[in-house]
């Protein structure tokens, strides 16, 4: 069962890495980089939009059409946990930034081809602004 539900995570994954691949490039948006001595655990597929107004604007582009995206997580340097040991704004500036600007597209082993089709399409109808 296992070997299943990874099968469509891939499957899941890969499609939306082929299917916006010219897409993002065009517009400056990174798709996830796995690097070819890695192994991939295809548990998310991500954006990462060039401001976090962008990203904004993206979330709340396709959440009027139904769709739940999310942004991903605050840095760990930021939480409360972390604050006991002194952890504040601006000691990460790049996780920092690339937190602001990611967003997760839905990704789940019940997602159907269809679903899929229309968030890769809606994905592809939103512009920079």
């Amino acid at each position: 069962q296992w070997n299943l539900v990874q099968e469509k995570r891939r499957s899941v994954w890969q499609r939306y890495d082929s299917e916006l691949q010219d897409w993002s490039r065009t517009r400056g948006i990174n798709r996830p980089f796995v690097p070819e001595h890695c192994e991939q655990a295809w548990h998310m597929y991500y954006l990462i939009l060039p401001t976090a107004a962008d990203r904004d604007r993206f979330i709340a582009h396709l959440a009027g059409h139904g769709i739940k995206a999310v942004f991903h997580y605050l840095p760990l340097h930021l939480s409360e946990f972390a604050a006991q040991w002194g952890g504040g704004i601006g000691d990460c500036p790049v996780t920092e930034s690339v937190s602001d600007r990611l967003v997760r597209l839905p990704f789940y082993t019940s997602l159907t081809e269809e679903d899929q089709d229309l968030v890769i399409r809606k994905v592809m109808e939103f512009e920079l602004g």
